[in-house]
């Protein structure tokens, strides 16, 4: 993956005139997911506690062990900077990996069917 993908695939967009980082796993391996995983966790560290609005689309994504054992550790790194937290894509996540995520990281990670209705939820809009 060059620098340009990644950055593509790690970014903000304005949704009704809010920020809200976009991780866009679709369509990666495994390997490409965790590359992408340590760089989330130096971007977020780098945003004020409690200020982020983030939406992951897993949509087509490859997630095994590693990476779910990855995203856990990350995910409760990164809970202080993460305001509200959205998923969409996630028929390709194991439940078992989904449940273990959100126990380990005690946070919560309502999932959308699209990323319209996740960005909308994380403006404050109807509740998952």
């Amino acid at each position: 993956m060059t620098g340009d993908a990644l950055d593509e695939r790690l970014r903000f967009i304005k949704h009704k005139g809010e920020a809200i980082f976009v991780i866009d796993f679709s369509h990666c391996t495994a390997k490409e997911m965790l590359i992408l995983i340590d760089l989330i966790r130096a971007d977020v560290a780098r945003h004020a506690p409690g200020s982020l609005l983030t939406l992951a689309d897993f949509t087509d994504a490859q997630v095994d062990k590693n990476v779910a054992t990855r995203m856990k550790e990350v995910l409760t790194l990164d809970r202080p900077y993460v305001k509200r937290s959205a998923w969409v894509g996630t028929e390709s996540l194991p439940h078992v990996f989904y449940e273990n995520i959100k126990s380990f990281s005690q946070r919560e990670f309502p999932t959308f069917k699209t990323r319209e209705e996740a960005m909308d939820w994380l403006l404050g809009g109807d509740p998952a």
